[in-house]
């Protein structure tokens, strides 16, 4: 493709359960401070054996890594996707590390003027690797300017204006680039057929939650048993990022409330129903959506807008945050007519189930 920097564009309750901890909802406005930073950097794993969970995938990424140091290559082109949260920014890192080389990290967004990603490109060593998270975000130029340098390692540049336009191919040293999505559909078939290995990450389990709790609280110097690393896991979503979170705020509250003990099963219980998350992970905002379809609306089906109204919630956040992991743990089902509260959102929340609810669903 020809660019020039001429062109640039930016871009522009009722029914509560038993086991649902009961607690007025908050909000809380995040600030980022220096210990936060040092916190995400210090329990970062560094290589394939301190990072946990995702077997299959560190099993291809040895083997592969291996192949291209024997061949004296770089390494293909990866793209890993799959839901926030799981470790897609940490394993980039970890391969960079078993590699050897260095890792620049960017994101999508970012990469507005052609000059940008031209600018990342051109400074990039040999072997190095480029992380691109949210790339399915990626500008329509910016992508066509990573089509040849992802292939053949060069890209086009314009000099002049009008008749006097001239064209020169210039070579970018060979590099890797990582690209990470929470939206692999969203990637162009162009930009998505370029990558040499594509995989998903999964989500963890309890066991595998409960060693990344126990090493993130070692490293942090924090006191906690077995039960209580598993209590945490088992609230955590299926995810290290807010396994992590709530091993922080566990520990706030048992330096608070009990002098610093070792936080066993009833002190993370205690904690964790403080923070209005209950034993399946579900914070205040899930439970209220799950109760507005039952309650409201005779357990569905209803349509997402209605729901993005009645909770004063995007429709966006409720699909991209609140559901995957709804839909994931069988609570609620998408149907043709909207969504439907199942079974199992009953139990959960104490709610007495009835035949006709369950008969709504046969018709839609």
């Amino acid at each position: 493709m020809i660019i020039s920097d001429d062109n640039n564009k930016n871009i522009k309750n009722k029914g509560a359960s038993n086991d649902a901890p009961k607690c007025k909802s908050q909000d809380l406005e995040a600030k980022e401070v220096d210990f936060d930073k040092t916190y995400e950097k210090n329990i970062r794993p560094k290589t394939f054996e301190e990072y946990i969970g995702q077997s299959a995938l560190k099993d291809t990424l040895k083997i592969t890594i291996e192949a291209s140091k024997k061949r004296n290559v770089p390494l293909d082109h990866l793209l890993f996707y799959g839901p926030p949260g799981l470790g897609k920014t940490t394993l980039a890192g970890v391969i960079a590390n078993e590699i050897g080389v260095n890792i620049k990290i960017t994101s999508a967004p970012s990469l507005e003027r052609p000059r940008d990603i031209i600018g990342i490109l051109m400074s990039l060593k040999g072997g190095e690797i480029l992380f691109i998270d949210e790339i399915h975000r990626l500008n329509k130029v910016a992508e066509e300017i990573l089509y040849p340098a992802m292939e053949d390692f060069f890209i086009d540049l314009t000099t002049g204006k009008s008749q006097s336009v001239k064209t020169m191919r210039v070579p970018v040293p060979k590099f890797t680039l990582i690209g990470a999505t929470t939206k692999a559909g969203a990637l162009s078939g162009p930009l998505r057929d370029r990558f040499g290995i594509i995989h998903r990450l999964e989500f963890y389990t309890i066991d595998e939650l409960a060693q990344v709790i126990k090493r993130s609280a070692k490293i942090l110097n924090i006191k906690i048993d077995d039960e209580g690393a598993k209590e945490i896991a088992s609230r955590s979503r299926a995810t290290p990022r807010i396994a992590n979170r709530l091993i922080k705020r566990s520990a706030d509250y048992a330096l608070v409330k009990f002098d610093g003990k070792i936080i066993t099963k009833q002190i993370a219980k205690e904690a964790l129903d403080s923070l209005c998350i209950d034993n399946l992970g579900l914070d205040t905002t899930d439970r209220a959506l799950l109760e507005l379809i039952i309650n409201n609306y005779d357990g569905g089906p209803v349509g997402v807008e209605t729901l993005s109204v009645a909770l004063g919630e995007d429709v966006r956040t409720i699909e991209d945050v609140y559901e995957p992991f709804l839909l994931q743990k069988g609570l609620i089902a998408r149907t043709n007519r909207g969504r439907r509260a199942t079974k199992l959102a009953y139990k959960h929340l104490g709610i007495r189930y009835t035949e006709q609810n369950g008969q709504m669903g046969l018709f839609d």
